[in-house]
């Protein structure tokens, strides 16, 4: 029996390097849609970005869940449709290490659809994995909402922040969002149903920390990608996805036992057969 049955892939930070600066970019886009079209003062975008990250996960969840309404499909347009993808380029290595993998490969992402389609198109990888959970998936009739029922969000005029001394430290108290997401167990759940995997023989590669954390408590195998030091919840730490066969040989050993399980069948499937002969077969 082989230990992994699944292997569970995000994609931005962990497909490609950090150093191709998507993330920063990203950030600067959700800070401009923010400003542009949320009307949120510029002096304070910055700020409440990062509270709104750090407590639910996306921007967009934390936007949602303190009152904004607006259509995903523009937001999502607006923040990935502006990236320099023509930055990423094939990556012939990373494409022989997956598809030369004998098993299951999955992506789990909480971009769009769209933005991970160009992506894996990008990097010549479209065709590696055999399935794929992304925004859509995980919110499949989410277009616009607003479940926001008052207490923490606090406008003055064109002023917006969120007070967070009302939440006491506590994230219980904040207000809920509507869209499912990582780092949240919610969000995991909903994709080992919709990809039908076995957290216990999955293993999973992320470049967040928050990510990883989450996936080990409810008992993924983890694999910090992006560092070669681990933190919390990491069982393992990856510098950079090429260097995933000699980290882990034993998930192509997976094949060479299918092969010996298959010939071991063969051959007591042959001994029954000659059983009910009296005479050898030739």
């Amino acid at each position: 029996m082989t230990k992994y049955e699944c292997l569970l892939f995000d994609v931005d930070d962990t497909l490609y390097s950090h150093s191709y600066g998507f993330s920063n970019k990203c950030s600067k886009n959700i800070e401009e849609y923010m400003i542009q079209k949320l009307g949120i003062e510029e002096s304070e975008v910055s700020e409440f970005n990062r509270v709104l990250y750090k407590n639910y996960g996306t921007s967009m969840a934390g936007l949602k869940a303190v009152g904004y309404d607006f259509d995903n499909d523009d937001y999502h347009s607006f923040v990935h449709g502006r990236l320099p993808y023509e930055n990423l380029k094939p990556d012939p290595v990373l494409r022989n290490l997956l598809l030369s993998l004998p098993i299951r490969k999955v992506i789990f992402s909480n971009a769009d659809e769209i933005h991970v389609a160009k992506v894996l198109r990008k990097l010549g990888l479209e065709d590696c994995f055999d399935g794929i959970v992304n925004f859509e998936s995980l919110n499949p009739t989410n277009k616009t909402s607003n479940n926001f029922d008052g207490g923490y969000l606090v406008r003055s005029g064109s002023r917006t922040a969120i007070n967070l001394d009302a939440t006491n430290g506590c994230s219980s108290l904040l207000p809920k969002s509507p869209i499912v997401c990582k780092p949240f167990e919610d969000a995991f759940e909903q994709a080992f149903k919709i990809a039908n995997i076995n957290p216990h023989k999955t293993l999973f590669f992320d470049d967040s920390t928050r990510n990883i954390e989450c996936g080990k408590s409810i008992g993924l195998h983890t694999v910090l990608v992006g560092t070669s030091r681990r933190t919390k919840g990491a069982d393992y730490a990856l510098e950079n996805i090429h260097n995933i066969r000699e980290a882990f040989p034993e998930l192509w050993d997976a094949d060479e036992i299918s092969k010996n399980i298959k010939c071991s069948e063969n051959k007591n499937h042959c001994i029954v057969i000659c059983e009910h002969h009296p005479s050898p077969i030739k």
